[in-house]
């Protein structure tokens, strides 16, 4: 058998379970989503979230493995996301990983789910490293140099609401579906909308950075709403609903749009060995803004890379596929000793706030630095693959 990996994703509100081999084949993949358990609720409940994970993850672990046709021995390794995310979640994650580990004497792998997302778009597709990385979903936005596996130089984040998050919340504020998501539910009123009725201001066009923010703009929509959303059961609701939608669509594509081409214009100032613009995460199943990030990487002179829709989001394969990647780099063994078996009350390490990189280009505005203990903020992957890559090499002869 081939190098096979096994990768679980538990950090939100998916639990996902896939089976990975090195060269890119998904030979299972299992996803139990969550959208009905939290719709009523307005947002994700992080224990009702963490009781759902519970109960879906022996069954994903199965379906995965019967669909590759293996058994747990089978395996080369276990991979789980440790971070960040909901501390609840990702605990189930690590403790199916770790038991599924140490029963079967597998090595276990430890993956940042944002360098899940910014890997994901390698997967059989020949993208070659440096690229620039727009990873946009629901909890994270984030433009990002991508060196090499565990190597990244942030160009811009988020000051307040992620994409996704923006997306899910103005949904709520017009009254649209939950199910499957608000972000699609947003996504299909806005092409039945006109955005010229709600000509909503492009967030931070003025300042020349490559940071994004989201609350203005939602801040606009709500007030929109309340002075033009006819009530329920009114005449013309849906014809508002959709413009509203269009409107917010318009300003939230046209803001990652910019931010990304000035991204653009970072990186091949920076690393002329850039060729491609890779866009992942949960909002990068978007049409809009795949067709808008398109025309982005035409204008300069790039190749867009994205996941295939179904890989946007979080899931399983993505994790087995960092894995992977580790593996492939040195920055991960096959040699580690499984984990210690689980134990009743054991502590699980876990990184609910752990940042990609803590390395920054240039260009970006200095920051007030805040100390990382006060945060509760782990030391940043990109640190930690260096620190390491320096302890070995000072151990060479």
């Amino acid at each position: 058998l081939p190098r096979l990996i096994l990768g679980i994703e538990s950090s939100c509100d998916d639990t996902g379970v896939g089976i990975v081999s090195p060269d890119g084949r998904i030979l299972g993949a299992s996803l139990a989503g969550q959208a009905a358990i939290h719709a009523a609720w307005g947002g994700v409940v992080p224990n009702l979230a963490q009781e759902a994970h519970a109960a879906a993850m022996e069954g994903c672990i199965a379906e995965a493995l019967d669909q590759a046709g293996v058994r747990p021995q089978d395996l080369a390794a276990v991979a789980v996301t440790v971070g960040p995310g909901l501390s609840l979640c990702l605990k189930v994650g690590v403790r199916a990983a770790r038991q599924l580990a140490a029963t079967h004497g597998l090595p276990l792998i430890p993956v940042h789910h944002m360098e899940a997302h910014a890997l994901m778009a390698r997967m059989g597709s020949g993208v070659r490293f440096p690229y620039l990385c727009a990873l946009v979903s629901g909890g994270h936005n984030l433009l990002t140099l991508v060196h090499g596996v565990g190597r990244y130089t942030l160009l811009g984040t988020s000051l307040d609401d992620a994409a996704g998050e923006a997306y899910d919340k103005v949904a709520r504020m017009l009254g649209l579906p939950l199910l499957p998501s608000g972000g699609a539910a947003v996504e299909a009123a806005a092409a039945r909308g006109d955005p010229a009725a709600f000509p909503f201001t492009v967030p931070m066009a003025r300042q020349a950075n490559c940071n994004f923010s989201f609350a203005g703009l939602k801040t606009a929509v709500r007030v929109a709403a309340g002075r033009h959303l006819p009530a329920e059961g009114q005449p013309l609701r849906g014809k508002v609903q959709d413009d509203l939608a269009a409107g917010f669509q318009r300003a939230a594509v046209r803001h990652l749009a910019d931010r990304t081409a000035r991204a653009a214009q970072w990186a091949a100032a920076s690393d002329p060995g850039v060729r491609h613009l890779v866009v992942s995460g949960g909002v990068a199943a978007n049409a809009a803004v795949r067709a808008a990030l398109s025309d982005v990487a035409a204008r300069a002179g790039l190749e867009l890379v994205a996941p295939p829709p179904a890989l946007c989001a979080d899931n399983g394969v993505m994790v087995a596929w960092a894995a992977q990647e580790a593996v492939a780099a040195g920055a991960a063994t096959l040699a580690a000793p499984p984990p210690a078996p689980v134990v009743e009350r054991d502590w699980e390490d876990v990184k609910p706030r752990w940042p990609l990189t803590g390395e920054r280009h240039p260009n970006m505005a200095a920051e007030a630095a805040r100390s990382a203990k006060k945060q509760r903020i782990f030391p940043s992957l990109t640190q930690l693959v260096a620190e390491q890559a320096a302890m070995e090499a000072a151990q060479t002869p």
